[in-house]
């Protein structure tokens, strides 16, 4: 099935401001940004939102993550802990955050919701050999998890920060608790692509939908779900030699396409891990930056 959108169409304009800082200190206002000599240059690697409508950003440059209210107000910070290489993190309903660093610390830290640290959870062991293959961590009710190479989800501990028998899941968990799932690129030339989907209860695979996107194919910037299960999937497209970032809304049983906005397009040469996160209620919180500083917008599928 294609995806229909005219991906040469300006990005949607107006978009909700949710929060917005220079680049800088550590002011509340501020998020570190650094471009050394002989590395590479890095930005606030990961954003995550909980169902209050607070937004967490990992800001690793000056070794915290800040919390910023659902009015837009930076309200707390939390000193992250030997962690100097955190990439993503997580957000339990209740506040915790879970902060994935694969290459100083090889851990993962949990963090209660006044900034505490609740322990610490080793990425190392059993069914994980190279960390440089762990793409994301998540959580799912009081279990935390590592994906590994965008596909299956592996067990590494509890929210309370204590590690857990490894056990895997065939993809990322959808918010209604309903399914598991996950995408991939089948041709990236020719814009090929798929999202599929497994019934959490029997195990049982429920679709595999593929989608032609009509223009190559450079990545996934996003592949998450809302409290209703509709799933929203991000790409980013090349056309005529112009990138485009693509967002598209699915329903959950079947995956057929609702809905889709053209996003602006990253143009920044900072690393960052996750640029996008998805509101219980609908919509994505997308992080755009410039030489000013970053702006988190909120889009949505038309």
């Amino acid at each position: 099935m294609a995806i229909v959108v005219d991906a040469s169409a300006p990005p949607e304009k107006g978009a909700e401001v949710v929060f917005s800082a220079t680049w800088g200190g550590t002011r509340m206002n501020e998020l570190g940004r650094s471009r050394p000599d002989e590395a590479n240059p890095e930005a606030p690697m990961s954003l995550a939102m909980d169902p209050k409508g607070n937004m967490f950003v990992l800001d690793q440059v000056n070794g915290r993550v800040v919390r910023i209210g659902p009015d837009g107000k930076p309200e707390a910070v939390i000193p992250l802990k030997e962690q100097e290489a955190a990439q993503d993190m997580a957000v339990t309903d209740d506040g915790k955050v879970a902060v994935l660093d694969r290459y100083n610390s090889k851990s993962i830290v949990m963090y209660d919701d006044k900034g505490g640290a609740l322990g610490e959870m080793p990425l190392e062991g059993e069914g994980l050999d190279e960390l440089g293959f762990v793409t994301g961590v998540f959580v799912d009710g009081k279990d935390v998890y590592v994906e590994k190479e965008h596909g299956p989800l592996l067990r590494i501990g509890t929210t309370d920060g204590q590690p857990a028998d490894r056990v895997e899941v065939p993809g990322r968990p959808t918010r209604d608790g309903l399914s598991y799932i996950k995408a991939g690129i089948i041709e990236p030339e020719v814009g090929r692509m798929y999202i599929s989907s497994v019934d959490r209860a029997t195990m049982q695979h429920r679709f595999t939908r593929e989608y032609r996107q009509g223009s190559e194919i450079r990545g996934i910037l996003l592949l998450d779900t809302d409290k209703t299960g509709t799933i929203y999937l991000a790409t980013l497209l090349v056309q005529n030699g112009q990138e485009t970032v693509i967002l598209s809304c699915h329903e959950p049983l079947k995956g057929i396409p609702t809905g889709t906005a053209v996003l602006p397009v990253n143009t920044m040469p900072e690393e960052t891990f996750r640029d996008m996160a998805v509101l219980d209620e609908g919509g994505v919180v997308y992080s755009v930056r410039t030489e000013q500083g970053v702006s988190y917008q909120k889009y949505d599928c038309q």
